[in-house]
């Protein structure tokens, strides 16, 4: 194999439950690559977190941000634990530190559900959601993190900040993903979502917005208020396609989406930049199940998809688009013939999916790019 056949892999487990679900993933892409063969994955395992934090007082060492760095993609678990934190009392987030230092400004979050799953919604169409929400992940109000001001312990403050630069970057990603949706049969449509009635940060994400619209008439851009968005995700959720927001309300509707999956032990995701990406499960590192068999590496094994589909199209390498699709496939499978993990009240603990979807990837069959 020449060494361009071989993707560089940064894996950063993190803390409780990442190490936890983590491991398994490397299992599911190593399977899924072998069976559609053409290239290989190097995996370079690497300390950050809170609990790196606590034994040696760097939450993201220099030797991790330097191996991340030179890498073709980051596949993380979870990072931070409760009571280990800054001394300001914020909580251990070196993923939030990665997502600056990388500039990933695509904070990519799909909403699919799965087969044979209950649904939270009542109406049967809540039984095949398929939207992503795009949440900006560099600045927004999260550009206060580390920069908040309290007075004299009567008022605090932390400030908003929108840039140019950023936003057009970041609607053109969202109308690139709409088309790609499109051609396979998605709604062809771009959601702004914002608060722009009210604040003139939001007004000018919206001004931007609709200039970089301009460049794609082929897809439709429509305008929404973040608290009429939050409304419709749960009245009907079957009608909306790409929704593209600031990082707060981002991080807010997410959530809401994992909730219309089943919890956010189904809820993959990505922070996309230019260059560089990070893959992760949505949830956090659940110190009350850590241990005990009982996390959902769902999450962790679509994100594992969705990382090996970003490398397929940014080195135009169709077979590792094919791998990502086997994976989702896989995982489909699986739930479909019956699984049932503990955070939807059921009895598969990690092992128990991890087994089942690496028995479907043997059985599933896999798709062209």
């Amino acid at each position: 194999m020449s060494a361009n056949d071989t993707f560089q892999i940064c894996v950063l487990p993190g803390d409780g439950i990442g190490v936890e679900v983590t491991a398994p993933s490397l299992a599911v892409l190593e399977a899924a690559t072998g069976r559609i063969g053409g290239f290989r994955l190097a995996f370079d395992q690497r300390q950050a977190g809170a609990l790196c934090y606590r034994d040696t007082g760097v939450a993201l060492p220099r030797e991790t941000l330097a191996a991340a760095a030179q890498a073709d993609a980051i596949l993380l678990g979870a990072m931070g634990w409760p009571d280990i934190r800054y001394a300001d009392g914020t909580e251990i987030s070196p993923q939030i530190d990665l997502r600056i230092e990388f500039g990933l400004y695509a904070g990519v979050r799909p909403v699919r559900t799965l087969p044979n799953m209950k649904p939270v919604l009542a109406d049967e169409r809540a039984q095949t959601l398929d939207f992503v929400v795009i949440r900006e992940s560099t600045e927004g109000l999260f550009s206060s993190r580390g920069k908040g001001v309290v007075v004299e312990d009567r008022e605090a403050r932390d400030t908003m900040v929108i840039t140019r630069a950023v936003c057009e970057r970041l609607f053109d990603f969202s109308f690139r993903l709409a088309r790609e949706r499109k051609g396979r049969g998605g709604k062809g449509v771009v959601t702004c979502v914002d608060k722009a009635n009210v604040f003139a940060s939001f007004a000018f994400f919206r001004k931007v917005f609709d200039e970089r619209a301009r460049l794609f008439p082929d897809i439709r851009a429509e305008h929404a208020y973040i608290d009429a968005t939050a409304l419709n995700m749960v009245r009907r959720p079957w009608d909306l396609d790409v929704l593209v927001t600031e990082n707060m309300f981002g991080d807010i509707l997410s959530d809401l989406g994992a909730g219309l999956m089943g919890g956010m032990g189904f809820a993959p995701s990505a922070d996309i930049g230019d260059r560089q990406a990070v893959f992760q499960p949505c949830h956090g590192t659940a110190p009350d199940i850590a241990g005990q068999d009982k996390a959902n590496p769902t999450a962790m094994f679509l994100s594992a998809a969705m990382m090996l589909e970003w490398l397929g199209a940014k080195h135009q390498r169709p077979e590792a688009i094919m791998a990502g699709g086997l994976i989702r496939s896989a995982v489909d499978m699986a739930f479909a013939d019956g699984l049932h993990p503990y955070e939807i009240g059921g009895r598969d603990g990690t092992r128990e999916i991890t087994r089942r979807v690496l028995d479907a990837i043997g059985l599933a069959e896999p798709v062209a790019a």
